[in-house]
């Protein structure tokens, strides 16, 4: 059985930033150390940030003092001048390509654009994009969605950082024939664009893709995706302990990627484990 990895696979430069303030406040810090929400959407990073120590919660009011970090993903300016309110030390590790995106969409409202963005709207990268405009935009997941807009004179648009450039364009056309003045600014990260495409060319040149990540990860469902829609056999797993021997009992040739918040040591048990059978 052949193992092929995609040449783009797991974390990228914004988590592996994420992850090296993270570790770099357990070494400095020797007050308490929380992350508003997940770091990033893995369960077994999670896992081990626990063990140094590192609290993920849920909301600031859980805090009394410490120091708190905020997860690639981003929050709204008014979280952080919450948190500084409380006495909180705030590290900010938001992701540069999703700092960009709430720059540009402050921008665009600001330009007198009715703001569009296409992402899930309980996604908490778009739920800081949302706060850093005061609410002020409308959220899409695809372009089907779009005739139900009100019709503006003057739409813009952006994209949460992991989606497809695909649906990026329809959304787009669609929006379209719905205004006089359209801006539409690419905002998806560059590392997902790569990640994308580089999964799809192996997804059709296999039997099977396994797709290693968070269940809770847009990105890395969103590979999963891909695949399928190729026509391959695909199976979303978080880690090689997931893997059932009969899925690659027909398969010649085994494929694998990884989202952009999957460690690489996860990659490599799964890695190790397929060439073990």
């Amino acid at each position: 059985m052949k193992i092929t990895l995609a040449k783009h696979a797991g974390h990228c430069f914004g988590v592996k930033a994420a992850m090296q303030k993270a570790f770099a406040t357990v070494r400095d810090e020797q007050q308490p150390i929380y992350t508003l929400g997940p770091i990033i959407h893995n369960r077994q990073v999670v896992e081990k940030l626990e063990k140094e120590g590192v609290r993920a919660v849920k909301n600031l009011s859980e805090i009394e003092k410490g120091v708190i970090i905020i997860r690639s993903h981003g929050v709204s300016p008014e979280v952080i001048a919450q948190a500084e309110a409380r006495g909180l030390k705030v590290i900010d590790a938001t992701c540069p390509f999703v700092q960009r995106a709430h720059k540009l969409a402050r921008q665009l409202v600001d330009e007198g654009f009715e703001l569009v963005i296409l992402g899930d709207a309980r996604h908490p990268e778009i739920e800081g994009i949302l706060g850093t405009v005061q609410g002020a935009a409308l959220v899409v997941t695809q372009a089907g969605e779009v005739e139900n807009l009100p019709k503006k004179n003057r739409f813009g648009l952006i994209a949460q950082t992991t989606q497809s450039l695909e649906n990026l364009q329809q959304v787009a056309s669609a929006l379209l024939t719905r205004t006089n003045e359209f801006k539409v600014v690419n905002t998806i990260c560059n590392a997902t664009t790569h990640l994308q495409r580089a999964t799809r060319e192996l997804a059709r040149k296999v039997d099977l893709m396994l797709v290693v990540g968070g269940r809770n990860s847009a990105n890395t469902t969103r590979l999963a995706v891909i695949c399928r829609e190729t026509g391959v056999t695909c199976y979303h797993i978080e880690t090689a302990d997931e893997i059932q021997p009969e899925w690659a009992r027909n398969a010649g040739h085994v494929g694998v990627t990884a989202g952009t918040s999957t460690p690489e040591w996860v990659i490599v048990d799964v890695m190790e484990y397929l060439r073990s059978i």
